[in-house]
Order: structure tokens, then C-alpha cells, then sequence
């Protein structure tokens, strides 16, 4: 007869839970007081000893951010511009990874070599350069400005190009035989297979492109081209730094977005980024 031995209890890992617990509370411990915050009245937000919750909430800093800056063009330019520059950034990175990986040209480990040197350069090395170039071109107040400078992603290229190197190459193979081109390959064969690294690389170029502060900064000065991020100085500009009621509501409305987003897509991000962490 077979002796069977008990199962040894599983311990559970506290370390780790307080560990996530305590990074939890420091990272989500302002964005909790922002919101609280934002629903206060001006007096309670200087009151002493410090109080978490509003006595009374209410929405009136929100009314005074939307009658002070124009909070409704601002939330269309961020969306416009985040959904069409994220999308353009991940049909660019699909289509440089699928020829870095299944096209055959020469130099093609020196391209691919350069893509990575790019994630070397510090982005603010480029303002200068991109501003004259941008300048140059007249593209100063306008989306096409605040667009084109960033739309190559070397961090998507990278991610695609790791991933693919992990597809069986039969059934390109096999479309090849079919007479498929390059261009149905990659979205008829390709991309149904990637679809993790695709929402992955999508959710990062999103969050970019929503917080992007100090480009759209620089080349537009019309409120009427602003994105969300860029149009709270207009809210320093005329309440100052003293009605901080308004600029954390108006904060929230910049975050909340995003965050929502972020927390619905969490696991797909975390899918994507490891769908080709094995291949060299």
C-alpha cells in the first residue's frame, strides 16, 4: 500500500500583500484626496485639523472650472487628438515591425539596432529640432503640430517586432502560397494573432498621448487647440494658484478618463507586455 503523505499547509505570502498594500495607499492616497478635495468648499479645503471628507459635496468648483476655461473643447481636442495619434502610432509600429521580422532588406539588424538607440535619447533632446521644424512648416496652433513630432514609437516597434518573432512562420507561409500580399498578411494573419501586444502597445500610446503636457505646451497657445492637460493654465492664469478647489476639479477631470481606462484594460497591458518577453 502507497503511504500517502498530508499536504503541508500553503503559506500565504503577507510580505507581498503588505508590500501591494502599502504601495497602494502611496499611490492612490492623492488621487483619493484629489476627488474629495475637488467637491469641497473653500474654506474646508484650509480648515485645521484637516478633514478628508467634505462637509457638504457639491459640484460647484466643476461649474466654475467649465464657466472659466472652455472644459468642453478641451475634452474633444484630448480626445481627438489621443484617439487618432494612438491609432496612427500602432498602425506605424505593426507595419515597421512586420518588416523588420518578415521582410528580408539589407542593414535590417542595423534599422532594428537604431529603433532601439532611439529609447536612449531622452525626448526633451528633440524639442528643440522638432519646434524648428514644426515652426518651419507653419504647423504652430494646429493639431497636425501637436501630432507628427510623436508619432514613431520605437517602444511599439519593439514590442511588435518581439512578439512576431514568436508567430509560426507556416501560416505566413501558407498565405503566401494563397497569394496573399504583405499588406493582407499582416491584417488578415498577423494582427488576429497579436491581439494582447496590439491592446497592450494601444493602452501605453493612449495614456501617452492624453498626459502629453510639454509639446502641446510649446507650439499652441489658442485655447481653442488645447488639450485638457494644457488647458489648466489657463485655470492658473486666472484664479492663480489660490483657488485650488477649481484646479483639482479640473484636474480630475483630466485624470479620471484615463485612469477608468487604464483599470479596464489592466490586463490586457500586462498580457501584451509579456506575449514576447522569451524571444531573444
Amino acid at each position: 500500500m502507497s503511504v500517502v503523505t498530508p499536504r503541508r499547509p500553503r503559506r500565504l505570502p503577507v510580505g507581498s500583500y503588505l508590500t501591494m498594500a502599502l504601495a497602494t495607499v502611496v499611490l492612490g492616497l492623492p488621487l483619493v484626496w484629489m476627488l474629495l478635495a475637488s467637491l469641497k468648499s473653500p474654506d474646508e479645503l484650509y480648515q485645521l485639523p484637516l478633514q478628508w471628507l467634505p462637509g457638504q459635496a457639491n459640484l460647484d468648483n466643476y461649474a466654475q472650472a467649465a464657466q472659466s476655461v472652455p472644459l468642453g473643447r478641451l475634452l474633444a481636442n484630448s480626445v481627438g487628438l489621443t484617439i487618432v495619434g494612438a491609432s496612427l502610432k500602432v498602425v506605424l509600429g505593426l507595419c515597421c515591425a512586420y518588416a523588420l521580422v518578415f521582410l528580408d532588406f539589407p542593414f535590417k539588424k542595423a534599422v532594428f539596432g537604431l529603433v532601439i538607440a532611439t529609447l536612449m535619447i531622452p525626448p526633451q533632446i528633440t524639442i528643440i529640432p522638432n519646434y524648428t521644424l514644426v515652426a518651419s512648416l507653419g504647423w504652430l496652433n494646429t493639431y497636425q503640430g501637436i501630432l507628427v513630432p510623436g508619432l514613431a514609437s520605437a517602444f511599439g516597434t519593439f514590442l511588435f517586432r518581439q512578439h512576431f518573432l514568436t508567430l509560426p512562420r507556416s501560416i505566413l507561409e501558407a498565405a503566401e502560397l494563397d497569394g496573399a500580399g504583405h499588406w493582407r498578411a499582416l491584417w488578415r494573419f498577423v494582427v488576429p494573432m497579436s491581439t494582447p501586444t496590439v491592446a497592450a502597445v494601444a493602452l501605453v500610446s493612449v495614456v501617452t498621448e492624453w498626459n502629453d503636457y510639454l509639446w502641446p505646451f510649446l507650439v499652441v497657445d489658442n485655447p481653442d487647440k488645447m488639450t485638457l492637460p494644457v488647458g489648466l493654465t489657463l485655470l492658473q492664469n486666472i484664479d492663480g494658484m489660490t483657488n485650488w478647489g477649481v484646479l483639482l476639479a479640473a484636474t480630475v477631470v483630466v485624470t479620471l478618463p484615463i485612469l477608468l481606462v487604464f483599470l479596464v484594460l489592466q490586463r490586457r497591458l500586462v498580457a501584451g507586455l509579456t506575449a514576447g518577453a522569451v524571444t531573444g
